[in-house]
This record gives structure tokens, sequence and C-alpha cells, in this order.
């Protein structure tokens, strides 16, 4: 196990310097100058003060020696500073990751508890009404996206009810109750989504393991039916199913920053919106070098979750 950690750790390397790679050169693909924009603020519109404006930010420079300047800060833990605030990115993005954790962990909570569950329910009452009618409800979350789901719960109780929900965030140690009512609302947007992809794969692949050899054995040697289903079934159907949990993070955190907006919520998917609006190049770097970190390693834990699931796998 340690040599498979050990492997997978370095062969992320390549992943992440791919990936820096794609953030410098990402700045050079925005439409748009940010230069301009503050020269505009400045109320200086002249070549010199463009010249000077790029060198301090460091714009003058090559794209090589930019990419390898930027690989050098990510890996001390310098993401840079705003170019409107000169605030630390890194300071940045802490401030705002509470919010986004809390939405991110609730909607895999509630994605994978409902998802994982009625997949269950589905897959052992097959071609039965209740399967029926589990199915037509996960198809209805699949064709219904995130951000029509957060503008439907803004916008239709304050046009059939006159009721607007609350939009005023409060951290959780300023008032617990009124942080759960404002996280909760699009944690469990996100989270139907997601219950609804894991559920249609989560029966599926309880099907195909009700249909095993091993299956039939367990019954044959007297072993109770829900004993079956959850100590032996459910473990290898997992598998797949985490795989998918694992791919579908990223789009999590990509529906985040909809749910953010609609919701008025400070986390690191509002500040990402606000930065590409103001064009501040460093923040959207920052995230993103963030966001895929995150996804790297969360993928790493998913695949070692392999050999709890299924003790068969091996890692040498």
């Amino acid at each position: 196990m340690v040599k498979y950690i050990t492997r997978r750790m370095v062969g992320l390397v390549p992943t992440l310097m791919i990936l820096l790679f794609l953030v410098v050169v990402m700045v050079e693909l925005i439409p748009g100058d940010v230069i301009d924009l503050i020269l505009e603020e400045k109320f200086e519109q002249n070549d010199e003060a463009r010249v000077l404006l790029e060198r301090e930010l460091g714009l003058d420079r090559p794209l090589p020696i930019r990419y390898l300047s930027y690989v050098a800060g990510v890996f001390t833990g310098d993401l840079g500073n705003s170019l409107w605030t000169d605030q630390s990115v890194a300071s940045l993005i802490a401030q705002r990751a509470i919010p986004t954790i809390e939405i991110g962990v609730l909607s895999i909570l509630i994605g994978g508890f409902i998802g994982i569950g009625i997949g269950i329910i589905s897959a052992v009452r097959q071609d039965s009404f209740l399967d029926y009618s589990l199915r037509s409800v996960a198809i209805l979350g699949l064709s219904v996206p995130n951000f029509a789901l957060a503008t439907g719960y803004v916008v239709f109780p304050a046009i059939w009810w006159g009721i607007a929900p609350n939009m005023r965030y409060v951290s959780f140690t300023e008032a617990p109750v009124d942080h759960i009512k404002i996280i909760l609302p699009p944690a469990i947007i996100l989270g139907v989504s997601l219950s609804a992809t894991l559920m249609r794969l989560m029966r599926t692949t309880m099907l195909n393991e009700l249909r095993q050899d091993y299956v039939r054995t367990a019954h044959s040697k007297g072993l109770l039916h829900r004993s079956v289903i959850f100590r032996h079934v459910l473990k290898n159907a997992l598998i797949p199913v985490i795989t998918l949990l694992g791919l579908q993070v990223a789009f999590l955190i990509g529906g985040s920053v909809i749910t953010e907006s609609v919701f008025a919520i400070p986390g690191v998917g509002r500040l990402l919106l606000g930065s590409i609006a103001s064009r501040d190049y460093p923040v959207i770097q920052g995230i993103v070098v963030v966001i895929g970190l995150f996804v790297i390693t969360t993928n790493l834990l998913i695949d070692l979750s392999y050999a709890w699931l299924d003790p068969r796998i091996r890692y040498s």
C-alpha cells in the first residue's frame, strides 16, 4: 500500500504541472485586458503608465518565465496577490472557503444518502410500482439543472405566496440556526442532482451483483436476504458508484458557482464569478489551482477506498 501511494503521489506531479501550465496560459486566452481596466480606474491612459503597470504586475515577462515563477510560488504556498485589492489570493480563498466546503460536504452527504439508498430499494424491488416511481423521479432530477432549481426556490414562493426566502448570510458563530437555514437549501439543490445520477448507477450495479453466483450460494447456505444485500452485494456494487461520486465532485464545485450567486453566499464560487467579471487573473488562477488540487486528492482517496470495499483488490 505504501509503495502504491508513493507511486500515485509521484504520478500526480506531471498532472499538477500540466494543470499549472493551463492555468498560466488561460490568462492569455481570456478576452479583454485588465491593464486597460486598471488604467481607467486610475484615470491614467498613456503608454508610460501602461509599461510601468505591466512591469509591476510581471506581465512584461515571457510566458515560460511567468510559468516557472508561478510554479515556484504554488509549491511555496504563494498564489500571488489580487490585482485590485493587493490582498493575498490564498487569504482570499481561505476567507471564502468555509461556506463552499459546508455546501459541498452537505450536498455529497445528502446526494449519497438519497441516491444510494433509493438505488438499493429500486434494485431490490425491481420492476415493481415503487421501482418505476423512483426511476421516474431520478429522470426528473437529471432533467432539471441546478440553476433552475435554485432560481425556482427563490422566485416561485415570492410569486405565488409573496414570501421571499432569507438571503442574508450569517456565519455559524453568529447564529447557528439561521446559518443552517441559509446553507441547507443550496446543499439540497446540489444533492438532488447528484442523488439522481447515483441512484441510476446504484440500481444498475446492484442488479448486476444480485445475479452473480455468490449471491445464490449465500442464499443456499441459509443467510438472510438482508444480510446478503448489506454484507456482500452492497460493497461490490459500491465500487463504480464511489468512482462516479469522485468524478462528480468537480461538477459540484462548478454548480456552487451558480448556487452561491443565487443565494448570495460569500463562498469561493461567488469569488470566482466576481473575479472573472473584474478580470482579476491571480484570483482566478488561484481558485482553479485549489479546485484542481482538491479534485486530484479526492480521486486519489477514492482509489484507495477500493481495497476496503473489495478485499480482493490489492495494491502492489
